[in-house]
């Protein structure tokens, strides 16, 4: 493979959006499940898990609209939500079964933090964004635009908030555009390593930060890789290389521009609703949100983080966050002990995995 230049002469066009022209045409990227797909997605929440030998799902219903989901995350907008799905005729278990399964069919499910978790289920426990350790999908505080470490990911809506938490969504290509139009110096810097906190997630070896840019340009494609609350929070690590006044202008810029309502695609995800993002073209949000008073009632989500069969190559410097960075396997946060587990229920009670297979991002 020919070597890349640092960044690209011009922006790309590839998953070049704006938020005011998406939202303007749904039919672009919502898509209504028919019948057959309901009834399908039913069916797959039937029986036993078998999380050390569980085979594909043999539904060619679902296999067909995983297919359409991936072809939308590489080929199309970067992102699709699936609506239709009546979440209450689901037991807990049963929904988050079927949503794996039909997960599966799309990429292949990777640990989503220290404890290993393949499905996720994103809540406000009253964690504080002080302590270190705490994620902020763990709190009902505005999460800013980001990116996860994988190559997609998925959220099942199950219940909404009393007030807010909406889903925002951007094109990379789109901000950096915008940032080369205001400021091309500033935007240059956005291609030169900075740290992000790992957040006391780092492998064995590894330091508590990686040192990867904003945005890659490799193989013709931009790769975006982002989240600003940790790369302040890495200002904590006295080795760690943190901005300095111009790296954090250049931030700030990109902060500005993909907070634009114009530039980016603000939607209220109904119960039932799944939606896909392309990680490494799109940046995600959600808005700070007021949740219900009695627990049983508060907002639900459950996620997927997944690698991408054919999807785009990825620079070497990955590998300080991915490990290994094979097409289709990699992705995902794994640490020594680490035991993938899927939490199935509203209690984050793992269901039977004991013995199941590290994935190949394990470092030990």
């Amino acid at each position: 493979m020919a070597p890349s230049p640092k960044s690209p002469t011009t922006p790309p066009q590839e998953k070049r959006w704006r938020g005011a022209d998406l939202a303007a045409q749904p039919e672009q990227w919502l898509r209504d499940l028919s019948n057959d797909e309901r009834s399908a997605f039913l069916a797959a929440g039937n029986g036993a898990l078998d999380l050390l030998d569980e085979p594909l799902l043999r539904s060619p219903v679902l296999q067909a609209l995983a297919d359409d989901v991936r072809n939308a995350l590489l080929d199309g907008h970067g992102f699709i939500v699936l609506r239709g799905l009546d979440v209450t005729l689901f037991s807990p278990t049963n929904l988050a079964t079927a949503y794996y399964r039909f997960g599966r069919l799309i990429g292949l499910p990777r640990s989503q933090n220290a404890a290993g978790h393949v499905l996720g289920h994103v809540r406000d426990i009253g964690a504080d964004l002080k302590n270190p350790t705490t994620r902020i999908y763990q709190t009902n505080q505005r999460q800013t635009f980001h990116t996860d470490s994988s190559d997609a990911v998925g959220l099942l809506c199950v219940k909404t908030a009393a007030e807010g938490g909406m889903s925002l969504l951007a094109s990379a290509t789109t901000v950096y555009a915008a940032c080369v139009d205001r400021d091309p110096e500033l935007a240059a810097l956005l291609f030169e390593p900075l740290a992000t906190d790992r957040r006391n997630e780092q492998p064995p070896g590894e330091k508590a930060w990686f040192e990867i840019p904003v945005l890659s340009w490799f193989d013709e494609h931009l790769t975006v890789l982002y989240q600003r609350q940790y790369v302040e929070s890495a200002r904590r690590f006295d080795a760690a290389p943190n901005p300095d006044v111009r790296h954090t202008a250049a931030l700030d810029l990109f902060d500005d521009i993909v907070n634009d309502p114009d530039v980016h695609l603000r939607m209220d995800l109904q119960p039932g609703d799944m939606q896909f993002v392309h990680n490494h073209s799109l940046l995600h949000d959600r808005t700070g949100f007021v949740d219900h008073p009695h627990p049983v009632d508060r907002r639900h989500l459950l996620r997927l983080w997944l690698s991408l069969p054919g999807d785009r190559e990825l620079p070497q410097t990955f590998q300080q966050r991915y490990g290994p960075i094979d097409v289709g396997r990699r992705g995902g946060i794994v640490l020594a002990g680490t035991q993938l587990t899927m939490p199935l229920d509203e209690l984050n009670t793992p269901i039977d995995s004991a013995g199941l297979h590290r994935s190949a991002d394990s470092t030990d």
